[in-house]
């Protein structure tokens, strides 16, 4: 094999005196313009140390001879913020929910302001956007159990749904089976019945007998259920648990009683009143 002509500088630069299997480490000095902006690195990085935050200790650090801190900057922008929203969390603190709504701008700021304050309160249950999810209910639909209006939506936010506020929202389905009400026999017939009216089906004359003698006092008559207890529509396919005929006797025979905390007390009525408006916005407030 032909070897190759040898091509380096090296007789003009030097080499390091490094070889490898005929190459050769030449000794080809840094431009001087890297080597400039390599020191000017350097010294920034000095001067910045100095005179900010920069060297860590056992308990603290050196706080830098301009004293700067970005806790006491994101304190102040915070503050600066709280200060911004003040006057609007007042007017909005001392009026009605309907009166919010009515004021374009408090409106405006209670659904902007509403949509973070669901964020940090309410989507671990509700989820974002209000979609719920298998055990709590959308507030995006036009279903409500207690009321959609934004004077019944702010009452729930306060007083929660059998919560330990003394004006709660309260109601208790009774556990038919487990409370010795009705056999499991009768338990499967009543829940054939809801699933006839829930899909616009004939109902079998025995199980329409037993859901007028225990079930209508509370969802009504025509199974469209009763607000005023907290009873659910049962002619709908809006479901809380599920509508399927396993879980419906599943439901029956021991009942469901979720809990909704009251918020009174854990939150200002300002922000009461914001939480009411965004869930009324969300399109199924009535």
């Amino acid at each position: 094999m032909a070897k190759l002509p040898n091509t380096s500088n090296d007789d003009t630069v030097g080499t390091t005196g490094h070889e490898w299997d005929g190459i050769r480490e030449l000794n080809n000095p840094l431009p001087k313009w890297w080597l400039y902006v390599f020191y000017a690195c350097i010294v920034f990085a000095v001067v910045w140390s100095v005179l900010y935050p920069s060297v860590p200790g056992l308990r603290s650090y050196f706080g830098g001879t301009l004293g700067y801190s970005q806790r006491d900057e994101v304190a102040a922008n915070l503050q600066q913020a709280a200060d911004s929203q003040a006057v609007y969390r007042t007017k909005i603190r001392e009026t009605s929910v309907e009166q919010v709504k009515a004021d374009s701008d408090l409106y405006q700021f209670s659904v902007s302001g509403g949509r973070v304050l669901f964020a940090e309160n309410c989507a671990g249950c509700h989820q974002s956007g209000g979609i719920g999810t298998r055990g709590y209910p959308s507030l995006a639909d036009d279903d409500w159990l207690w009321g959609g209006s934004l004077a019944d939506i702010e009452r729930t936010i306060r007083f929660g749904v059998r919560g330990a506020h003394d004006e709660t929202r309260q109601s208790q389905m009774p556990r038919f089976l487990a409370d010795g009400i009705l056999p499991q026999k009768d338990i499967e017939t009543v829940a054939d019945y809801v699933v006839a009216v829930s899909e616009s089906k004939p109902v079998n004359p025995h199980a329409a007998t037993l859901y007028k003698d225990n079930c209508a006092v509370c969802h009504g008559d025509n199974a469209k259920g009763n607000r005023e207890l907290g009873a659910p529509n049962l002619t709908d396919k809006i479901w809380l648990y599920g509508g399927d005929r396993n879980t419906l006797i599943r439901t029956i025979a021991q009942s469901r009683n979720g809990v909704m905390p009251s918020w009174t007390g854990r939150l200002d009525d300002a922000t009461i009143k914001m939480l009411a408006v965004y869930v009324h916005s969300l399109g199924g407030g009535e």
